[in-house]
């Protein structure tokens, strides 16, 4: 007798969940039942018929349904994401009907009108896994939707499903500009906090840097505890002036709890008020208000951090405390000119970074024991040498020795601010003195593993030493805390990910930092060339290394010269490789792409 053969197929597969089932019903059947019956009909039915998707099974909170495409089932769950916030605005907060999506494309076995077999089990892991309100999708789902869909997804790294043998690629998409994290009983056993942007009450509006530097000061302050774990100010800051509750807040942050606050300036006096909310529930768990001198303005930031943790996590310790806090600048005025530049560190928009220099000099001049500010002026002075330096011997670039000199200063200032550490340990890299960098990275890690910079930049350290999976650990950390990360991270995770091997995500990070102006990012089109090269898109590869020579041999002020050969050893030089593997690794890749590498 023959056995039947099994009948199998790749798809696209999108589970959903309604979070929190158990609750709704428990408060109100009747009403729960209706509504969700309402969601299935209204909503699912019509549009997963528009995307040409089927229900495979509905399970009275939950459904499965399968597409054709990936680019079907993630446009059909982002149109209901979409569609079910919008109606639920009107919904009391405790009613409020929130939905988990998770996709996968694989293979699985078809049974009647039933689906089995792994690609349903991931899809239901990640379903279990994502964020409530959001999506999250595999790794082999988005590899199909590269310039397909209007979405934005950010990598949320690899998650260990239950019954699941290898470790899943995922990424969780972008609601509203918002990408929610990954919740925290899935990244860490610490309690997780976010200080959202202190409210500028002044009656200047110009005056919002400096509650803005205040808040900042504050995570600084709560990342030193490492009982805790800190949200990033990029994506706190992303929930400025938006009249949300802070429960919600806290579920797209992937935070047990919240600080907010106020800001009053007035002359030479300060007014602020703090309170810390468990975001679960909505408690006040602690609130106080400071009226104080502008002098002052350092202790009150450090008793607020000392409550906020004294309240969460009990167990901190004075002396950790005592040994980790910064010096202080002894000029307020230089304090305020460090807040305004600071506000432009990112900014690289023509002129953003001449003021935030003009700033930081002027800080130094006021105070010159202000460690901080000379930290400022190192980068400011390494971003000048990376516009104005291509080609130039770093030991004959003005900018490059400035900020290396300016880094030394601030050790020398302050050897307890785990952020000059970082500082210098950044610079020397540049300068391809690995064992200093080690040393100072290394330190400040230990010293504060709450910072997402700080993360970012030793894992950077690891894949230029020849360690990326270490490196790539590290960035992971890096992108939970900042889930709101600018676009520089990627600069980093993108040369880990080609230096595993991994050079599908590598392209896809590096197209996103060159979409808008390839020729601006001459080192990021030469690292795509080389990701190209190794995944045999040959055509793709030899595009991206002409625009990388056209732009280095228009900004190039080194040997008059010089060609394209010069041009890939200087990209070399300034990718601060240290093993010869990973040094053949790109220069392998840009031969594919046509390169005299």
């Amino acid at each position: 007798m023959t056995t039947p053969q099994v009948e199998r197929r790749t798809t696209a597969v999108l589970v959903a969940d309604v979070v929190g089932y158990c609750r709704l019903v428990e408060t109100n059947e009747e009403r729960a039942l209706v509504a969700i019956k309402e969601l299935w009909g209204a909503v699912f039915r019509p549009l997963i018929a528009e995307y040409r998707g089927r229900i495979v099974k509905l399970m009275g909170d939950g459904l499965i349904a399968e597409f054709g495409s990936v680019v079907g089932a993630v446009a059909c769950a982002a149109a209901v994401q979409e569609k079910l916030a919008a109606q639920q605005q009107q919904v009391a907060v405790e009613r409020r009907i929130v939905l988990r999506i998770g996709i996968n494309l694989g293979d699985v076995v078809i049974d009647g009108d039933d689906l089995l077999g792994d690609g349903v089990n991931v899809a239901a892991r990640l379903e279990q896994l994502c964020p409530p309100g959001t999506v999250l999708i595999s790794g082999s789902a988005h590899e199909q939707l590269s310039g397909k869909l209007d979405l934005h997804f950010e990598y949320v790294g690899e998650q260990h499903l239950k019954n699941i043998a290898r470790p899943v690629r995922t990424y969780c998409m972008d609601v509203g500009g918002l990408t929610p994290m990954l919740p925290a009983s899935s990244r860490s056993d610490k309690p997780a906090v976010a200080v959202l942007p202190f409210d500028n009450m002044s009656a200047d509006p110009d005056q919002a840097y400096f509650s803005d530097g205040i808040t900042e000061d504050v995570i600084t302050e709560l990342s030193r505890f490492r009982e805790l774990t800190v949200i990033a100010r990029n994506s706190s800051f992303a929930f400025r002036g938006q009249s949300m509750d802070l429960r919600q807040i806290g579920r797209m942050l992937g935070a047990e709890y919240v600080v907010e606050g106020s800001v009053r300036r007035l002359g030479d006096r300060v007014r602020i008020t703090v309170q810390l909310i468990e975001a679960t529930s909505g408690t006040h768990l602690w609130a106080e208000r400071y009226d104080r001198a502008m002098e002052d303005v350092f202790a009150i930031q450090e008793e607020m951090s000392q409550n906020i943790v004294a309240t969460v996590a009990q167990r901190v310790r004075d002396d950790r405390e005592v040994s980790a806090r910064r010096r202080r600048p002894e000029d307020m005025h230089a304090y305020d000119l460090f807040l305004q530049a600071n506000r432009l560190s990112d900014d690289f928009t023509p002129g953003s970074q001449e003021r935030a220099l003009s700033l930081l000099e002027r800080a130094v001049k006021i105070d010159p024991t202000f460690a901080r500010a000379y930290t400022g002026l190192a980068y400011a002075y390494f971003n000048r040498a990376i516009d104005n330096g291509i080609g130039a011997p770093r030991e004959k670039d003005e900018n490059r020795i400035k900020a290396l000199r300016f880094a030394e200063q601030a050790l020398v200032l302050d050897p307890n601010d785990p952020k000059v550490h970082c500082t210098l340990g950044f610079m020397c890299l540049t300068w391809r003195d690995f064992d200093r960098a080690e040393r100072h990275l290394d330190l400040a890690r230990t010293m504060n593993p709450n910072d997402p910079i700080i993360q970012i930049f030793w894992a950077w350290m690891q894949g230029a030493l020849g360690r990326p999976e270490r490196g790539l650990a590290a960035a992971q950390i890096a992108l939970r805390i900042n889930p709101r990360h600018p676009s520089w991270y990627n600069y980093y995770l993108s040369r880990i990910l080609f230096q595993l091997g991994r050079y599908s995500e590598a392209a896809v990070l590096l197209e996103q930092r060159t979409f808008d102006s390839p020729i601006r990012h001459p080192r990021d089109m030469a690292w795509r060339a080389a990701a190209y090269g190794h995944l045999g898109r040959i055509e793709e590869a030899n595009e991206c290394g002409d625009v990388f020579v056209q732009a280095v041999r228009t900004l190039w002020i080194g040997d008059p010269a010089a060609g394209p050969a010069e041009y890939v050893d200087w990209l070399v030089d300034v990718s601060y490789l240290r093993e010869p593997r990973d040094v053949e690794r790109l220069r392998a890749g840009l031969r594919l792409a046509g390169l005299p590498a």
